[in-house]
């Protein structure tokens, strides 16, 4: 769990930068940092999908994940927190909501959140985390300073979402296999491309529902033939 502290802190400590960075920066200034790194995040997703040694597995996940998350309804309940933080903090902070939920989706989804959780459950060696706490620092001051404190509430996801997979992986220490990983990053690389689209406003897609699709890609590698 060091490893996922750290990486709050980290996030943290960048919205802080971030928000004190909104004050001076004119508006255009900011859209065009979030641009910019909203182009970066799509390339880091299209590296992590392309991982892939098996399309249909993706494909696969993707569908059934899919399937899954709009049963759940997930995006609409990450909404409803998101509306819940705006009218609960008021708009002098920015839109909360959407801090929170981009940020919660970038930190979480990534490649590095879950390789690095699972390294850390498995063996206590949290570099990979580590790694990823100044990543997502850097960002967390781009995302911040368009964006407001709803950033740095995404750090409680983070520590909810990598602690759960660290604890999991210390569990299950026996059914984790290189190829799983491999395609679950597969998997949240295409999910990152879809978050980069978002900030981006080219395309809404609701992301959050094709969350389950990690873990399904998991399951579908120890079932495929």
């Amino acid at each position: 769990m060091k490893g996922t502290l750290v990486n709050v802190a980290g996030i943290l400590g960048g919205s802080i930068i971030g928000l004190i960075f909104k004050k001076n920066l004119p508006a255009k200034y900011q859209q065009t940092v979030m641009q910019g790194l909203a182009l970066a995040v799509g390339i880091i997703g299209l590296q992590m999908a392309l991982k892939t040694e098996n399309i249909l597995i993706v494909i696969v996940s993707m569908v059934i994940g899919g399937l899954i998350g709009e049963f759940m309804d997930i995006d609409r309940w990450l909404t409803s927190v998101g509306e819940w933080l705006t009218v609960r903090m008021g708009s002098k902070y920015g839109s909360v909501g959407e801090g929170f939920i981009t940020g919660s989706l970038v930190f979480c989804v990534g490649a590095m959140a879950i390789v690095g959780s699972i390294q850390d459950g498995l063996t206590g060696d949290a570099s990979t985390l580590y790694a990823k706490a100044m990543l997502d620092a850097v960002a967390s001051v781009v995302f911040a300073s368009g964006m407001g404190i709803g950033v740095a509430l995404s750090s409680i996801s983070v520590f909810i979402y990598q602690g759960m997979v660290t604890l999991l992986a210390s569990s299950l220490s026996g059914f984790i296999s290189d190829v799983m990983i491999r395609e679950m990053t597969a998997v949240g690389g295409l999910l990152i491309i879809g978050i980069s689209l978002l900030i981006m406003e080219i395309k809404t897609i609701k992301v959050a529902n094709l969350l389950p699709a990690v873990p399904v890609a998991a399951v579908i590698v120890l079932l495929w033939p």
